[in-house]
């Protein structure tokens, strides 16, 4: 049987032969004890790439953001962060699970864009009745919106409120470099007006496994020990750091590919009648669509018969598929996911 083409999210795509081959042949070191060659050459690489002094590597985005978070603030402190942002609704509550650290949710817009005066407003008095508010959490490409690019005016933005108020802003980066091809920006712009950011090499840019975790070198040194405490001393991890150099130095530029190929879904997908989709938002390599309500099919089944009829997998969230554009998807396979969901609907249930 042939292999599924697989929509449901970049974090499905595979190391090169290029990373393989690296791996196999990585110099390495106990990096707990700071000693792996290749894990700091990727760090001081992905420090260079978002214009800050340091980085940690470490296993994922979650704890990535999880490590910024607890070096940031502490038990009873509050950050105040996007409700449909993905370290409230993606991890597992760990700011308040393992941190007692308080989310202070505020809306955002149809760009995943909190409002700076709300952000503003949202600061709390100092009052021991109240939990201290001590940080703001960021995120680009922003997922729950289309997995739009925020231009860096809005972290500009942001990072004026928190300047008045002493907070710290991090940035979940996961897409950053995403992000920064949509908007024809270096990374370290992006980044310019953030203490931290952590961003995914296991997503669009193919590693196998692992974030960076970017800041101050006075941050670093901090997060390392919560990195401790979160078990991410990984040892010899050059294994998988040289699959990340590979990543940075190789797979940045190749995602206008994903991004063109969502673009072309986007548009093939809102012309096939009974589906809900605005190709003018799809910007990077993430489309959401929904069914009308004559469809003749909800969400499930139409994620169902594609996998068991057509091989293609796509995500289904409630009423809601997702989609999503990486280095395994061609265009053949854009035509692929275009002309399955039109023979499903007109077939109909």
């Amino acid at each position: 049987m042939d292999a599924p083409i697989d929509f449901r999210s970049d974090t499905v795509t595979q190391p090169t032969a290029e990373m393989r081959e690296a791996m196999a042949a990585a110099e390495v070191g106990d990096d707990v004890y700071g000693e792996d060659p290749t894990v700091n050459r990727l760090q001081r690489r992905a420090a260079e790439l978002t214009g800050k002094q340091a980085g940690l590597f470490v296993a994922s985005g979650t704890m990535g953001n999880l490590t910024a978070i607890l070096t940031h603030a502490g038990r009873g402190d509050e950050a105040i962060v996007g409700a449909d942002a993905h370290t409230i609704l993606w991890e597992a509550g760990g700011m308040a699970a393992l941190g007692g650290i308080v989310p202070h949710l505020l809306p955002t817009d149809d760009r995943g864009r909190m409002d700076p005066q709300a952000v503003e407003a949202a600061v709390r008095e100092d009052d021991p009745h109240l939990p201290r508010s001590r940080l703001v959490l960021l995120e680009n490409s922003y997922g729950a919106r289309d997995g739009h690019p925020l231009p860096a005016a809005y972290a500009a933005a942001v990072r004026r409120v928190a300047a008045r108020h002493d907070l710290a802003v991090h940035l979940d980066g996961a897409r950053l470099f995403n992000a920064a091809i949509a908007l024809g920006v270096s990374a370290a712009e992006l980044t310019r007006d953030v203490d931290s950011v952590t961003f995914c090499l296991s997503k669009g840019l193919c590693a196998p496994v692992g974030s960076v975790l970017c800041g101050t070198e006075a941050f670093i040194g901090r997060a390392r020990r919560v990195r401790k405490q979160l078990g991410g001393g990984m040892r010899q991890a050059g294994v998988l750091a040289a699959a990340g150099l590979v990543a940075l130095e190789r797979m940045i530029g190749r995602l206008a590919d994903d991004h063109r190929r969502a673009r072309r879904l986007a548009e093939g997908l809102a012309a096939v009648p009974g589906v809900l989709l605005r190709p003018d938002r799809v910007l990077t390599n993430i489309i959401f669509f929904r069914l009308a309500a004559d469809a003749g099919v909800d969400a499930a089944t139409l994620a169902r018969r594609l996998r068991d009829e057509l091989g293609v997998l796509v995500g289904a969230h409630g009423d809601e598929l997702r989609a999503v554009t990486h280095a395994w998807i061609g265009d053949a396979d854009v035509s692929a996911l275009v002309e399955g969901v039109a023979a499903v609907l007109a077939d109909g249930a």
